[in-house]
């Protein structure tokens, strides 16, 4: 679609991007944020931060702007709590309290255990179209990155326990500083800061070794800010000017209240520009994404079901602070139909001044949907349940099913398959019983029947050698209602006798489509059988 024909756009992503641009003013570079403690799998509700800051950033491109999108790996907080399903956790209570850098990586290979939930997310990001620039936080800490911001908060640490207090029932004490320490000698954070000698020296104690010491912010790796004042002190480091956060940070006194006072009265910072976004839900997860294990649904998880067009689909046409669900029931086939929908509008924009601005609503939608630029014409569309019924006909072998459509353009070929694969993962973990089915061989025989019913599917297929696929379809149907009619049967017994020659089920798909998707030889031969 040309630039001319572009629709100005009311998303939620054009109207942030606005807010922006008014509230933060010209600017050559504009610095969007994003960033998670890497403590456990990145489930689907934190990667809604992560695609609602990348939808923004899109929408700032698209006005022209040039755009820094950083995504903070928060490894240098503590690990407090050892997740469920984890292996060795007798080695892994041995580090708790200490960084989750430091924590070894027990399920593959890497650096430590936050390396490991890092790169599992940062390998998939790609495939749904976002690469950020990554910021790895105990690095920045180790190497005394954050020295003067450290300073600055010990140097109002009356003004921050202020800010706090103001939100807080239990007060902070005189003698709290605005900053944790881990121990030099056994690593973890059980220490108390017992002084500071006005500029950058800090003391403190150990509880779980007895160390006690003085380090200089310089020089240190020990020292880093709590959650509250980090995230302030990074907003100015960074030149932070558009950040959400989840509805627990937004509450009234929650950590983004503080971080504003923080940002503005400490480090001289303009807060940035946010939102609150809600939950994700899980529905239908009763099936191999069950929780009752404790596990998480992740990115990775849903990508198996849904192509990435689609998961993005559900979130840029989903407002940032209304809570939704990603289902794996049989919503699933109707959220790829609603996508199909879109993505046929959009490729036919109404004349009609009345339907135009449903059109702009969805077409805008459609554009931040894509993984990469728009296809500049409609890509190939076949409907999810046509696809999920050839697949268990070719027991989920792709490459038969694209041989029997004949038409898939080699452009359109591997967003094809990957729709497939999603689609056969759909049918064999969440599709319902009586949704599956396997086309029976001849090999395995007859199916018990009564005569009447038997004599009725050796005409029909009969019928099938001579007609099926010459004919088309009502007037094969007609012939076929002539068959029951002449063997006095009732439709529904009639259907769920050939249905039963067929897959061994009562039900299946709709009869007459499906006789010709199998085909006059398969359907001859197992019916040909009675």
């Amino acid at each position: 679609m040309d630039s001319e024909s572009k629709p100005f756009s009311t998303h939620w992503a054009d109207i942030t991007a606005d807010r922006i641009i008014r509230e933060r003013g010209e600017k050559d570079v504009y610095v969007c944020a994003s960033g998670i403690t890497p403590s456990g799998t990145v489930h689907i509700g934190n990667f809604r931060e992560i695609i609602s800051v990348e939808l923004v950033v899109r929408a700032l491109r698209d006005r022209g702007r040039t755009v820094r999108f950083i995504y903070s790996w928060d490894d240098y907080d503590v690990f407090r709590k050892i997740p469920e399903n984890m292996p060795q956790k007798e080695l892994l209570e041995t580090f708790l309290r200490k960084p989750i850098t430091l924590v070894p990586d027990v399920l593959s290979d890497e650096a430590s255990y936050a390396a490991h939930n890092e790169k599992t997310l940062e390998k998939v990001l790609p495939e749904v179209g976002i690469e950020p620039e990554y910021i790895y936080q105990a690095e920045r800490y180790r190497a005394s990155k954050y020295a003067e911001g450290m300073k600055t908060a010990l140097d109002h640490r009356d003004d921050i326990r202020r800010q706090l207090n103001a939100h807080r029932t239990t007060l902070l004490a005189d003698d709290w500083y605005p900053v944790s320490v881990f121990c030099t000698r056994c690593d973890r954070d059980t220490t108390r800061v017992t002084g500071r000698d006005g500029d950058y020296g800090v003391s403190y104690t150990c509880d779980s070794c007895g160390n006690a010491e003085t380090v200089d912010l310089r020089k240190t790796s020990a020292l880093k800010l709590p959650w509250r004042i980090d995230w302030p002190m990074r907003w100015s480091v960074e030149g932070v000017d558009f950040e959400p956060a989840g509805k627990d940070h937004h509450s009234e006194g929650g950590s983004f209240d503080t971080a504003e006072l923080t940002s503005r009265e400490v480090f001289g910072h303009e807060p940035p520009v946010s939102f609150q976004y809600d939950f994700v839900r899980i529905k239908g997860g009763s099936g191999k994404l069950s929780s009752s294990s404790g596990e998480v649904v992740s990115l990775s998880d849903v990508l198996r079901f849904y192509q990435p067009e689609v998961v993005r689909y559900l979130f840029a046409g989903t407002r940032p602070n209304s809570e939704f669900a990603i289902s794996f029931d049989l919503d699933v086939l109707k959220i790829f139909e609603d996508y199909d929908k879109i993505e046929r509008n959009y490729y036919n924009k109404p004349e009609n001044p009345k339907k135009i601005k449903k059109w702009e609503k969805d077409a805008r939608i459609y554009e931040l949907s894509q993984v990469g630029a728009v296809p500049t014409t409609l890509p190939y569309q076949i409907q999810i349940r046509h696809l999920t019924t050839l697949l268990q006909i070719y027991s989920g072998d792709i490459d038969a099913v694209v041989s029997y459509l004949g038409d898939v353009p080699e452009a359109d070929l591997e967003r094809f398959r990957v729709r497939a694969r999603c689609a056969w993962n759909w049918v064999n973990d969440f599709a319902p019983e009586d949704f599956r089915f396997s086309l029976r061989t001849v090999d395995d025989g007859r199916v018990d029947m009564a005569d009447n019913l038997a004599a009725a599917v050796r005409t029909l297929g009969v019928l099938a050698v001579d007609k099926l696929g010459d004919l088309p379809e009502k007037e094969f149907s007609n012939l076929m209602y002539d068959v029951m009619h002449e063997h006095s049967l009732e439709s529904a017994e009639f259907f769920t006798a050939v249905y039963q020659a067929l897959i061994g089920k009562d039900k299946g798909p709709r009869l007459l489509n499906f006789l010709h998707v199998v085909g006059r030889e398969t359907v001859s031969g197992l019916l040909g059988l009675y």
